[in-house]
């Protein structure tokens, strides 16, 4: 089976999914326009952070490797330097390894496995596009990279815009393309619809992939009680212009899906009404559960039309 997952949401629904389906069944398809270029390394927050969850090495902030330390940060302050992207020095580590694989010539499709083995991670977690996407976001202060956007403006400056550069251009892997096809279902995490799972859609052959998938595609909602429990979704939602609710994300997300996961009901598809709030390890696991056997009940939609 395969998730989309984008920030802590999409994570956490695939370490409840590992401990429901096991390791080998698992695939994650990750989000990479959070990447980033910054002290001399490719950072790949999102596919990282699904990593960290599945490795159970999560720290308490809920997004970096658990027992990490920031003497790097701390000595590039020391000389002077604003740091606004607080990476710890394991964290660090991977990313210059990440680099380091790719001025070699490898995928960061390669690069990512790499590390997932070095994490002892078996779960397979595949980054959406071995070509750059970047997501920007335009706020009052002009156009921000989507790391900006999130630490310097705090998620919280008006949307104006938001674009997925070179997502025109990039490509799905092979690897993405074939978990897909083989799939029994796909569910789209409970990550921000816009900023973390819109730059996946926004890869033309992923979508048409999703499109044609014989699996079932359920998209399980970050809303909890109709609120956001954290970051910009709600305002999100907004700029694109549906309610914050289920109907909402069901509009969002359109003709991909055939059924949706939430507390709340909506009149646009078959809806599985549920407790979507993950705070506990039996609670990823027993969402996990729930959401499969709705999916794999579900008939394909897409494909029936």
């Amino acid at each position: 089976m395969v998730v989309l997952a984008g920030g802590t949401g999409g994570a956490k629904l695939a370490r409840g999914m590992l401990d429901v389906v096991g390791p080998e069944r698992l695939t994650v398809i990750a989000n990479t326009g959070d990447d980033i270029e910054i002290y001399g390394a490719h950072v790949s927050p999102d596919p990282d952070l699904v990593s960290f969850w599945l490795a159970d090495r999560i720290d308490s902030r809920g997004w970096g490797i658990d027992g990490d330390t920031f003497k790097v940060m701390d000595g590039l302050r020391q000389l002077g330097e604003e740091i606004y992207f607080n990476l710890g020095d394991l964290d660090l580590a991977m990313a210059i390894q990440r680099s380091a694989a790719l001025a070699a010539g490898r995928r960061l499709t390669e690069a990512h496995a790499a590390l997932l083995r070095a994490l002892r991670v078996g779960a397979c977690v595949l980054p959406m596009s071995d070509q750059p996407v970047r997501t920007r976001v335009l706020t009052d202060g002009g156009w921000r990279s989507l790391q900006e956007f999130l630490i310097r403006d705090r998620g919280a400056a008006p949307i104006h815009d938001v674009q997925f550069r070179g997502a025109d251009a990039a490509r799905a892997t092979p690897e993405v393309l074939n978990a897909i096809a083989a799939a029994g279902t796909v569910i789209i995490g409970p990550s921000n619809p816009v900023l973390s799972i819109g730059p996946i859609l926004a890869i033309r052959e992923l979508r048409e992939a999703l499109s044609a998938a014989t699996g079932s595609v359920v998209a399980v909602s970050p809303l909890v009680d109709g609120q956001v429990l954290k970051g910009p979704t709600a305002a999100c939602m907004r700029w694109a212009g549906v309610p914050v609710s289920s109907s909402g994300l069901a509009e969002i997300y359109g003709d991909l899906l055939d059924g949706l996961v939430a507390d709340e009901p909506s009149d646009l598809l078959p809806v599985l009404h549920t407790d979507v709030l993950m705070d506990t390890a039996e609670a990823r696991a027993g969402l996990a559960r729930r959401t499969l056997e709705f999916a794999l009940a579900q008939p394909r939609r897409a494909l029936l039309k």
